[in-house]
């Protein structure tokens, strides 16, 4: 059975067709990378998936059940601007959210529960290479050490679903490729299963198990905002048929994207 199934799913803002004849299933365990020129829904899709956005028609399952309204534990997400909080540590940056689980009102823990809490917290700040800056604050890291910071706190509730909006977009060439070491270590020792906008095609196959491109079919010059955008290519990367396709596709997108 399908972790996640995209079911009819359609979105609009007003008069504004956004997506439109979304099926899809997703199993546990994959990545899934989505490309696309700007504005043809990736982040509004990635947004239902988190509960933050509603489809306007269809619906979104998860293990078969309709996705939560708003974001829970079961999502974690990781967006292109760095999401921490620049008053505390690195360890309490990761802590908070089980602190803030444990006691509603005041955010903090004592004895043995803060204890646990920050056994766990140092556990991933260790596995995504921050061991050694505990105690740093954010405006004394790296735009790469923050970004695995962000990464850290998302791994905290434990999700099934780890969702990454451009989230390599802003850094240089050499910590990006740091960084993609980094997501697949992650993805294959967490067994998560990871949704990943960006627009860097290469990137998407270099890092994604399946990959999802976002483009328009139908068109209206008198009515551009008509029509949504669907899934026009999904393809399985770990497929050497597919994979040649994907290749091809890839130089007929990087064109496509330049003249627009």
């Amino acid at each position: 059975m399908s972790l996640l199934k995209i079911d009819n799913v359609w979105k609009s803002y007003g008069d504004v067709q956004i997506l439109e004849r979304l099926n899809l299933s997703v199993n546990e365990g994959e990545f899934v990378s989505m490309v696309g020129a700007s504005g043809c829904g990736k982040t509004t899709l990635l947004k239902m998936i988190l509960g933050s956005e509603t489809a306007t028609k269809g619906q979104i399952l998860l293990d078969n059940q309709p996705i939560a309204a708003e974001p829970n534990e079961q999502r974690g997400i990781v967006f292109q601007k760095y999401s921490v909080f620049p008053h505390l540590s690195v360890l309490q940056n990761v802590m908070i959210a089980d602190e803030f689980a444990a006691s509603k009102f005041f955010g903090r823990t004592f004895g043995k529960q803060k204890q646990a809490i920050k056994h766990k917290a140092l556990e991933f700040i260790q596995a995504v290479g921050l061991a050694h800056a505990i105690d740093k604050y954010p405006h004394q890291l790296s735009g790469g050490m923050q970004q695995r910071l962000a990464i850290a706190q998302a791994l905290m509730k434990s999700p099934k679903i780890l969702l990454l909006d451009e989230p390599f977009g802003a850094l240089d060439p050499g910590i990006r490729k740091d960084m993609h070491q980094l997501i697949r270590k992650v993805w294959k020792e967490n067994k998560l299963t990871i949704f990943m906008v960006t627009h860097d095609i290469q990137e998407g196959f270099d890092l994604g198990s399946r990959l999802w491109v976002f483009d328009k079919v139908r068109q209206d010059p008198q009515v551009p905002s008509a029509y949504g955008a669907q899934i026009t290519y999904d393809l399985q990367l770990n497929e050497p048929a597919h994979l040649a396709t994907g290749q091809s596709l890839a130089e007929k997108y990087v064109k496509k994207v330049a003249n627009l």
